[in-house]
């Protein structure tokens, strides 16, 4: 990792559960991910000073923001004075001020706020929106005015609350892009609320799963995925296809799994031969096979004929469910444009292919959440 910029550590009762958030972050993109009431957004307020925990400590590149109940002095820098730029989920926009006005006013009795403002609106591509006001201006424009607003104070650190939540998914994906691009151009440390998997994927270098005020876990976004670190983790990232399995072989070559009367080959992790376990396969690492084509050998494993009971697409994505012979279901996904000529209609035969690399084994405890 990257050298520690931001460091938060607090505690603050709050009305339902009492928040106790340690993160690091470094110059980074780190998404807090969790369903809604985990304590997200406030710990964004507590990080901009909008509001003040009971105890603990938040320091910027060795400066510190507040303490309290910790050694040495106690203090609480006002935001104002924090350099933290804040974008709301409903953008906060004066409705009285064109997009130019609401930037500059963030750049309030500096002689050279309106050039700079506007410097700002053409960055986010918005130079033909100036003079509009908010309600004349689409929902990714004004969140462009919004972010180019918390950008003109030349914040060290942007905190976004579910910014893109209530755009469609075009635009929404361009806004992902320009964010990514700004935090590399500006070394931002960036911290990104959001409940949406798809959201944390295209936009963050790291995740922080949350859950009643707490850090359940946190790292890269792929490794978290892949490697969940409790069933609290599992229930909130909402992982399908989680099956219990006997290990009957152990080899240099990897594990091989019963999964009630089905086979399945894993690669090689920590267990022995009779061990029952639990074990995982994402869905995007379930292949659907041609029938008329040779098999390539990443597809040569785990072959099992199954029925789709449903089918579920969006504009990028399609799933299926798929009941198995040994009585189960598998959940499928893959883009929307693919397996375009196979017939992939409810009550329809096909065979799969579980990627061995993709199966992989929980190594903790169920705890039967």
């Amino acid at each position: 990792m990257n050298p520690i910029r931001l460091h938060v550590d607090i505690e603050t009762r709050l009305p339902h559960f009492d928040l106790r958030v340690q993160l690091d972050v470094s110059t980074e993109i780190l998404v807090l991910f969790g369903p809604s009431g985990a304590g997200k957004t406030q710990t964004l307020n507590a990080i901009a000073g909008l509001v003040t925990p009971d105890a603990g400590e938040i320091w910027l590149d060795g400066a510190p923001f507040f303490r309290r109940r910790r050694p040495g002095d106690s203090l609480n820098v006002p935001a104002h004075k924090r350099r933290v730029g804040y974008v709301f989920q409903h953008y906060a926009l004066f409705p009285h001020l064109t997009a130019l006005e609401n930037v500059a006013y963030a750049l309030w009795r500096q002689p050279d706020a309106r050039p700079r403002a506007l410097t700002l609106l053409e960055r986010m591509k918005l130079t033909h929106v100036a003079q509009h006001y908010p309600r004349e201006m689409s929902g990714g424009q004004q969140q462009r005015v919004a972010i180019a607003r918390a950008l003109a104070a030349e914040p060290k650190m942007l905190l976004l609350d579910e910014p893109f939540s209530a755009l469609d998914v075009a635009i929404r994906e361009r806004l992902q892009q320009d964010l990514r691009a700004l935090q590399v151009d500006l070394g931002l440390i960036v911290v990104y609320v959001t409940h949406s998997l798809d959201d944390a994927f295209a936009i963050g270098d790291r995740l922080a799963v949350m859950r009643e005020g707490r850090v359940e876990q946190v790292g890269p976004i792929e490794a978290v995925f892949r490697q969940p670190a409790s069933d609290k983790v599992l229930e909130i990232l909402g992982i399908p296809n989680i099956f219990p399995a006997q290990v009957v072989d152990v080899t240099p070559a990897g594990l091989t799994l019963d999964w009630d009367g089905l086979r399945l080959e894993a690669p090689l992790q920590p267990a022995a031969i009779g061990q029952k376990v639990r074990a995982y396969i994402r869905p995007e690492d379930i292949k659907i096979l041609y029938p008329d084509r040779p098999l390539m050998s990443p597809v040569r494993h785990n072959q099992v004929v199954g029925r789709i009971v449903s089918r579920r697409l969006n504009s990028n994505f399609q799933t299926l469910i798929v009941s198995l012979p040994n009585g189960h279901d598998l959940e499928v996904t893959f883009p929307t444009y693919a397996y375009t000529p196979l017939s992939l209609r409810p009550g329809k035969e096909i065979t799969l292919s579980l990627r061995k690399e993709g199966v992989t084994l929980l190594h903790f405890p169920h705890s039967g959440v």
